[in-house]
């Protein structure tokens, strides 16, 4: 009986050791919460064939999205540097963007509290501190540097929007807004309803 109590003991303080390796190799090798399918299969094919695709920097195109997110979300993967717009039936439009640089890139889930046409741009003081020859307000139009339109995310200061310096598209460049050429920040505007949920993967 002693034996198999001692032996019992060993068993347990092994499974005790051992447990929690195990459960770190399956915390680092989570599953993530969606798949991008962008292979050159016929679906893809079709799905992208004379649907106007952008001609920026990097072209918009429909892509195979596997997610449990909702048709009309959207999803910025700024590691990646593009934006997925959740369409039904396990597919995507995915779009270049710029993103924040060093220090200024973040996470987190918000909603689309407001879309403007042209917006006008008031620099916030954080940002006046860092650059104060900035101009305090600055009229909507095709020089100021919120574009052709913008999607404002939450009570944040940042938003999704156009750029005149659609170079910068794919480019770790802003103070944590997420750019995109004029013409697929409205096409995005189009898309997107007022109250969509915004989810950031930094």
């Amino acid at each position: 009986m002693k034996r198999i109590l001692a032996a019992l003991s060993v068993l347990t303080a092994i499974t005790a050791v051992a447990l929690p390796a195990e459960a770190r190799t399956r915390n680092q090798q989570a599953a993530p919460d969606f798949v991008v399918d962008d292979g050159p299969s016929l679906s893809n094919f079709f799905s992208n064939f004379g649907n106007g695709n952008s001609s920026g920097p990097i072209p918009r195109q429909t892509v195979g999205f596997q997610s449990n997110y909702a048709p009309g979300t959207i999803v910025v993967n700024t590691a990646e540097r593009r934006l997925y717009l959740v369409q039904p039936g396990g597919s995507a439009l995915r779009y270049g963007i710029g993103v924040g640089r060093d220090g200024f890139r973040w996470g987190g889930v918000h909603r689309v509290t407001a879309k403007k046409e042209w917006p006008s741009w008031t620099p916030p003081a954080q940002m006046l501190r860092r650059r104060p020859d900035l101009p305090r307000f600055m009229e909507g139009g095709p020089d100021n540097p919120l574009g052709a339109r913008a999607i404002y995310l939450g009570s944040t200061l940042y938003r999704i929007h156009g750029s005149n310096e659609p170079e910068t598209i794919g480019q770790a460049v802003s103070s944590g807004c997420f750019r995109m050429t004029n013409e697929d920040v409205t096409d995005l505007y189009n898309r997107v309803q007022v109250g969509a949920t915004v989810i950031v993967k930094n």
